[in-house]
């Protein structure tokens, strides 16, 4: 049956009550340039016009290799409003990985940042029948027969009225496929994560849900892989369903200066950044002598215990308030100011195990960082330490509206709207994670307190994760 409640739909919602409002911000010859809602949101109908007009069907495929850009975002979410699915691949990934993400998902159509990226795709051209069009992010040179420059690309949408891309978000339906996220390979290929409308639709409105609520001034930093299920929930599904603008980082390199100039209210990150930042903040602070030494241990312990009794969901005694107003007064506040994060009010991290001591760190600089456990395979998240009910060493306790479970050889087992529709044309491995009553087994192993914080134990399987979410499989 059909939704009018998908991310489509949803972003096509803001266009329509928020034409105005900016959407995103990306550096153009070294300044901001802001697209309205509305410029975004017509920017996504002509690129799905533009996949109908490439002969994309209901159910077809699309995939992406690029750093964070727009036109990443448009093309994601132009190819689920024509009725199919896209499939991010990883910038790193070498011609071989990027053939066989192409051909398995059977992508029509293949969008590419620049020459180098688009080197991998014509590396492996002859063992990809089924691509038909190339198409080059915006300021890319389009070399050879089948490959467009963006706005050319866009300018083939102008042949297909918008009534025929209306039809095709009137059919969407809530079982439908919706995105493709391959998992990066241990011992095998990548798997492709079939992700269903109510999926991406579920998890979105839930995470904002349990993590306060949103506000239209919401800002967030898109910086990190695209083609993880953790980035698109920040960048394209969380601000289709509740209106924040993006900023797009100009690098990785340049990430610091970009939380200055967006001063983000929500930002996500992998242990590996918030362990950079620690250890460049630490450095800076272990070089501040006498007084302001002083000041700034006092400023930190003060902030250190208010979040821990914030953490407990707590009132503050009174003394504590005085304590709290003035060491924001005299150090915190500045200390926020100058990192880019005076505004932030909603701190992430997740792909990975976080060290406690980084999180206590951070919490003395009352930036409470809030740990989120889960997997591609349930859309992104299973547990979430709360504002509120935060306990350290923990991942949280599971996000309201899914079942979790522990078997008994100690697996963790999730239930619910999150959970994947199984791998693509993998009936097997699917059968492997998917029990025949719904529960996905995640491969982790973990407990539950007495009240109800899952903590990870370690793997079913002995793989390594690292600070950078990726998978490693150990040497033998």
């Amino acid at each position: 049956m059909a939704t009018r409640d998908s991310i489509p739909h949803r972003l096509l919602g803001q266009a329509q009550t928020r034409p105005n409002a900016i959407a995103y911000q990306a550096k153009v010859n070294g300044r901001w340039q802001p697209t309205t809602w509305k410029g975004f949101v017509d920017q996504v109908r002509l690129a799905a016009r533009a996949l109908i007009a490439q002969g994309f069907p209901r159910g077809g495929k699309v995939a992406i290799l690029g750093f964070n850009r727009p036109e990443w975002v448009i093309l994601d979410h132009a190819a689920m409003m024509a009725g199919g699915a896209p499939a991010g691949i990883y910038t790193t990934c070498s011609p071989e990985e990027v053939q066989y993400i192409v051909h398995h998902s059977e992508a029509l159509v293949v969008l590419v940042e620049d020459a180098a990226q688009l080197a991998k795709v014509k590396a492996k051209r002859e063992q990809l029948p089924l691509l038909k069009t190339i198409v080059m992010m915006r300021g890319a040179t389009a070399t050879g027969a089948d490959v467009l420059t963006w706005d050319d690309f866009l300018a083939k949408g102008e042949a297909i009225p918008e009534s025929a891309l209306d039809e095709r978000v009137a059919q969407i339906e809530d079982g439908d496929l919706a995105t493709l996220i391959y998992t990066s390979g241990t011992t095998g290929p990548p798997k492709g994560v079939m992700l269903s409308h109510k999926n991406l639709a579920w998890t979105s409105r839930t995470l904002i849900d349990v993590s306060g609520g949103a506000s239209e001034n919401d800002v967030s930093l898109s910086y990190l892989p695209l083609s993880h299920i953790a980035e698109q929930m920040a960048t394209v599904h969380m601000p289709a369903t509740m209106g924040v603008c993006v900023y797009y980082a100009e690098s990785l390199e340049k990430i610091a200066d970009n939380i200055k100039d967006s001063r983000p209210t929500v930002f996500f990150g992998v242990p590996r950044i918030w362990e950079k930042f620690h250890a460049a903040l630490s450095g800076k602070l272990a070089q501040v002598t006498g007084v302001k030494s002083k000041l700034v241990a006092w400023a930190r312990s003060v902030c250190t215990r208010v979040n821990a009794i914030r953490d407990r969901g707590e009132p503050l005694p009174r003394p504590l308030q005085i304590q709290y107003a003035l060491a924001q007064k005299l150090v915190i506040s500045k200390l926020k100011t100058a990192l880019g994060f005076d505004r932030a009010r909603t701190l992430i991290s997740g792909a990975a195990p976080i060290a406690p001591d980084v999180l206590e760190f951070f919490a003395s600089l009352d930036l409470p960082i809030r740990e989120i456990y889960g997997q591609s395979e349930d859309t992104g998240p299973t547990s979430f330490n709360l504002a509120g009910k935060t306990r350290i060493g923990t991942v949280g306790p599971p996000l309201p509206g899914l079942e979790c479970k522990i078997a008994d050889d100690g697996e963790i087992l999730i239930r619910g709207p999150n959970v994947f529709l199984g791998y693509y044309k993998e009936p097997e491995a699917t059968a492997e994670a998917l029990t025949k009553d719904g529960w996905l087994c995640s491969g982790d192993l973990g407990a539950f307190d007495k009240d109800g914080f899952l903590s990870i134990t370690g793997r079913k399987k002995e793989i390594i994760i690292t600070a950078g979410g990726k998978n490693i499989a150990p040497k033998n």
